[in-house]
């Protein structure tokens, strides 16, 4: 079960919303509960991160067609992950290395590592989505993501 709580002075946390309160009920009183606390990012940098994945898709993506483009709008949003340097390699049975993208959950990065990501999918979109452009161009593309 997922609850949102809001933390009071003293350390106290109740609970954010009249749902989650409403779900409190089916706990004891005086019983302990053990919780996992994650810290959350800034939301709206996050909704920035992957509305500036949909631009560079939208580009990338505007002389293909594909079948599946949602499953296709994954792969190239952890293609870029991979070129922006925050990848994973795992070394296969028959010796040969795979390589896959870091997860940029809430839970696996937090606010500070998830901004430095960030600079670096704006460099690696510039070197291989936008290679074509000058500087000029580059900049009015892509002026609202920085």
């Amino acid at each position: 079960m997922k609850l949102n709580f809001t933390k009071a002075p003293g350390g106290i946390l109740y609970p954010s919303t009249d749902m989650d309160a409403e779900r409190m009920t089916r706990f004891k009183t005086g019983e302990i509960y053990p919780v996992e606390i994650k810290l959350s990012r800034n939301p709206d940098f996050h909704r920035k991160v992957f509305a500036f994945f949909n631009f560079c898709f939208d580009h990338w993506r505007s002389d293909r067609e594909f079948m599946d483009e949602a499953g296709q709008f994954d792969m190239f949003r952890k293609n870029l992950t991979v070129l922006a340097g925050y990848r994973r390699e795992y070394y296969k049975i028959d010796g040969s290395v795979r390589v896959e993208a870091e997860s940029l959950s809430y839970g696996n990065m937090d606010q500070e590592a998830f901004e430095r990501c960030y600079q670096s999918l704006i460099q690696a979109a510039i070197n291989t989505i936008f290679p074509d452009m000058d500087n000029a161009q580059i900049y009015n593309k892509l002026a609202g993501f920085f």
